[in-house]
């Protein structure tokens, strides 16, 4: 769940951030809304495919240790 809220608030922050350069360097809100919708919408999916991939990297990292380490009694 937690992921999911992250992903949706960075997916409208980058949403209006494309938005503003977009229109910033064009002065064209029809450009600016179309790679406002069509940019962030790609990088919001990099971003939660990154995510999962750092997320399993440390659960080994964590199951590793886990193994590694000495018996408690």
């Amino acid at each position: 769940m937690r992921l999911a809220l992250k992903t949706g608030s960075y997916s409208l922050m980058h949403f209006l951030v494309a938005i503003a350069v977009t229109f910033a360097i064009t002065q064209d809100w029809r450009a600016a809304l179309a790679v406002g919708v069509i940019e962030p919408a790609v990088q919001t999916l990099a971003y939660f495919l990154h995510d999962r991939f750092w997320s399993r990297i440390e659960q080994r990292e964590l199951a590793l240790s886990h193994a590694l380490a000495p018996p408690q009694e």
